[in-house]
Order: C-alpha cells, then structure tokens, then sequence
C-alpha cells in the first residue's frame, strides 16, 4: 500500500509528530508513505507527464527520513490554502487548459483525481481544519479512500472535541499575556490583546479564563464599547497596579459594525482578518482616556514546538489514522469525543462549525467568561 499525506491550512505545533507516526506506523507492516507538499497544490500543479513536476511536489518519506523531524514545529511538508476544486484565473498551471465554457473559479478536481491515481496513492490521509479538510471530503465523494486528522488552533472541526494545535497556541497565549502584565501594570494602562479566531471564540475564551484576564470579547457575541470601556475602567481601579486586559477574537465585531478585513479572498472565499484589536483600542481610549497598549500575538500563536499534550494527540491521531488505512477503511476522520479516542464518518466536517456555547461558557452582559457547568465537559470544556 501506498499512503499520501499532506498538511493544508495554518501551519500548528505537532504536524510533523503526526506526520513522523504515519510514517513510522506504515512503515512498521511494510507500507509506503509519500508526502505531498504544500497542501493541495501537491495534486494541482503535478504534471503527471513532468518527473520534474513529480518530484517537486511529492516525498517519498521512510524511517531515517522522519527521525528528528519532531522536534520542531511546523511542518516539513510546507502548506497552502490551495483548492483544486476552486481556482483562480492566475492560479491555473500553465499545462492545464480551462475547461471549455467555464466559469472562473475552475473545478479542476478531475486533474486532481489523476494526480492520485499517478502518483500510485491508494489512500490519502490530509491534516488541516475544516477548509482542507472540507476538500478532502469532496475527494472522498469522488471515491478516493480518505482518512482525516483535524488540526486548527481554534479547535472549531466538526465531529471532535479536539485538534491538533489548539493546546500549545492557548499555552502560548496565556504565557505572552502574564508577560505582557509587567509593561500594562507598569504603565497603568488597558492592554487589547487580540487572538486568532474567525468563527469561533474559543480560543480568546479559553486564554482569557486561563490567564485570568479580566474580559473577554469572542467571535460570537458582538460587543458594546461603552459598556466595555465601563468594565476596564472599574477592572483597572479595582486593580492594585492600575492597569486591565481584555482578549478579543480576531473574528470578533463591534456592535453595528462588521469583521474587519483585509486582501483578497482566498480560493475557500476567505478574506484575512486582523486589526479588530486595534480598532477596539483606539475606540477605548476614545471613550476612556486611558492609554491603550494594542498586542496582537497572531502566528507566535502557532510558531514553535508543541506542548506535551499536542505531541500525545498528534502521535495518537497519526497512529489511529495509519492503523484506519491499513485496515481498509475510508471516508473516516480520527477524532477525540468524551474523553476517547475514535473516528467519526469524514461528513461530519460538512455540518459546519464548532462554534461556543454562549449560554454555558460565557457571560454576556459582563463580557467574561462564566463557565456554569465543569462536570460532563470535555478536557477543554468545549
């Protein structure tokens, strides 16, 4: 058997450990691993009449080659937000014609379902969020045997209650935050930290509950400036060194407003998000008075090595999903649920996304969050 592997998406702390198990577990009963890179560029821009093209854009990997390749973060692989079933005009590799009649963005799944069957891939295991992951199902559907390993530090996948990275970028958070504490105290200032997260608050949610920051704005609920700036100048006063700290999702909104973005869509029709933080900073100190500082931690989050716990989940998901493909199985994604390790039907990641749970994590009115039951949750409440 030949397994393909790859990693799409933001890159997370524990994507080479998953990648290193795969190898080392297929390898152990005799089977082939050959890495793709750069996510699913890896099936776009082969050109199964190009060795050179082949050899770019695939890795055979076996033992020696993934030996030390956990000991860092990242992945070896590189990364993309490539979506062969949606591509741009300028994204079109130049051996490709465009289908007769089409309309921009192109479907060049077809190509991509060559790639596989050229490359000799008999399954194909991708690791991302529910963008890469999303296309794997399409692949799936076309009857490629797919097993899945979600990943994303906002731990938003559909159909488990954890993915790979999520740990070590709220570890990362609270550590930046307790040191940011010395320059907002110093300075008796409101400090606006902003943290990644689109659609689902959890991650400034669970850093702000973990670091005891003293609020907290997520991606699900829109939030008053004025009654904001009330609670950080009543939180600062109440606060021995003068100062307070908010967390703010990136996907986060103020009332009546919007995200706030910037570029041009991605091929998953994602535009970057970023500057909410400032945004809520400077309209603070318009309403307060006070001195903001704006920190934006964004891809420290995911930079460096995993936590212990990302580096147990990765190596056992690899493992899992190895163990899945060995065993003929298919169109199923690993998964935490309850505590337990198992696999879900890869459709799960077309439900949508995790997002909080509002009514049992966080307080509304107070902006903070409230966790009202601990018992039956899993490890991360979420």
């Amino acid at each position: 058997m030949r397994i393909g592997i790859l990693t799409g998406g933001g890159d997370v702390p524990g994507l080479n450990a998953a990648i290193k198990a795969v190898v080392n577990r297929a390898s152990e009963h005799g089977h082939e691993v050959l890495g793709l890179r750069r996510g699913w560029a890896g099936l776009l821009y082969v050109n199964p009449d190009d060795p050179a093209s082949m050899a770019e854009f695939s890795q055979p990997m076996n033992e020696s080659w993934v030996r030390t390749i956990d000991r860092t973060g990242g992945t070896v692989l590189h990364s993309s937000r490539t979506h062969p079933g949606k591509v741009k005009v300028g994204d079109v590799p130049d051996f490709l014609d465009v289908p007769p009649d089409a309309e921009a963005p192109y479907d060049f799944t077809p190509h991509a379902l060559r790639v596989v069957e050229a490359l000799g891939i008999d399954v194909l295991i991708p690791i991302g969020g529910d963008d890469t992951l999303s296309y794997g199902l399409r692949l799936h559907e076309e009857g490629v045997p797919v097993i899945a390993i979600p990943k994303t530090m906002d731990n938003d996948v559909h159909g488990t209650d954890y993915c790979i990275g999520f740990s070590t970028a709220v570890t990362r958070g609270v550590e930046f935050i307790n040191n940011l504490r010395t320059s907002t105290g110093s300075h008796e200032r409101i400090a606006v930290v902003e943290l990644f997260g689109r659609y689902s608050g959890e991650t400034s949610l669970i850093t702000a509950y973990l670091a005891g920051v003293d609020r907290a704005v997520i991606s699900e609920v829109p939030v008053d400036i004025d009654r904001l700036a009330g609670f950080l100048v009543a939180d600062r006063s109440a606060n021995p060194s003068n100062y307070s700290m908010v967390t703010i999702s990136e996907g986060a909104v103020v009332e009546g407003g919007s995200l706030s973005l910037r570029g041009d869509a991605d091929a998953y029709g994602h535009r970057k998000l970023g500057g909410i933080g400032e945004q809520v900073g400077a309209m603070l100190k318009e309403v307060t008075g006070v001195n903001i500082i704006n920190q934006t931690i964004g891809y420290l989050m995911r930079s460096g090595s995993p936590d212990s716990l990302d580096l147990m989940v990765a190596n056992n998901y690899a493992v899992m999903a190895a163990d899945l493909a060995m065993e003929g199985q298919s169109g199923r994604m690993v998964a935490l649920r309850g505590g337990t390790y198992t696999n879900v039907p890869i459709s799960l990641i077309g439900e949508g996304v995790k997002r909080v749970d509002v009514g049992e994590m966080y307080d509304v009115k107070a902006y903070r969050p409230k966790i009202r039951h601990v018992g039956g949750k899993p490890m991360f409440l979420y």
